[in-house]
């Protein structure tokens, strides 16, 4: 849908689509075939711009893949204990491991070697939530310090409020705090309405009234 179907709710009138079946003559027939001249030029420059722009992307794509006995990282979610418009935030995924490679599933696919703790997860993941074993401290998570769903998420805590801001609009003004979660840094601390934070997590709070 183009941008003005979208805001309009109809169609743009150009001279390409303003006439009927048969109303050509009206217009002229070389300011018709002129636009849609246009048309056809514009829709092939589009073309070779796309296939350019494809054509740098894929220099930079390189396939994942890993060997039989290689250690990787396997990615976890953090969620947010706080419901924000009605979703839940997020917050950087953090991997855990790492953990051995025993068997190549298909083309994008590994099974994984997990410890007896995430027995209930299933072994086999997608390229994508791997990560080679390189080391990073600030990176990796044990796996019994956090407990994990089925989904590989789980539930962050706020562990202090290190700011606070209030945002005016017309008729009110709100309260915000900035929040530092467990496991994340305080480049990673996220701005929360602070009524809601104060509610679930009225210990952040103690000693700061």
């Amino acid at each position: 849908m183009a941008s003005y179907e979208a805001l309009y709710g109809r169609r743009c009138r150009s001279p390409i689509g303003w006439f009927e079946a048969g109303e050509t003559n009206f217009l002229g027939p070389n300011l018709v075939q002129e636009a849609m001249d246009k048309v056809q030029l514009i829709k092939q420059r589009l073309l070779v711009a796309q296939s350019r722009q494809k054509s740098y992307a894929d220099k930079r794509r390189r396939d994942l893949v890993f060997t039989i006995g290689d250690k990787v990282f396997l990615r976890v979610s953090p969620m947010k204990g706080v419901m924000r418009f009605g979703k839940r935030g997020k917050l950087s995924p953090r991997f855990i491991g790492p953990y051995e490679i025993l068997d190549r599933v298909g083309a994008v696919a590994y099974r994984l070697a997990l410890p007896p703790e995430l027995s209930f997860i299933h072994l086999v993941f997608h390229v994508s939530m791997l990560r080679k074993c390189i080391s990073d401290s600030s990176q990796v998570l044990e796996a019994p310090a956090i407990p994990l769903d089925e989904k590989l998420s789980y539930e962050e805590e706020p562990t202090a409020v290190v700011d606070r801001k209030v945002r005016k609009l017309r008729s009110k003004e709100i309260e915000f705090v900035k929040v530092l979660w467990r496991n994340h840094t305080v480049e990673e601390a996220t701005w929360e309405i602070e009524d809601t934070i104060r509610v679930k997590y009225p210990h952040l709070f103690q000693y700061t009234d």
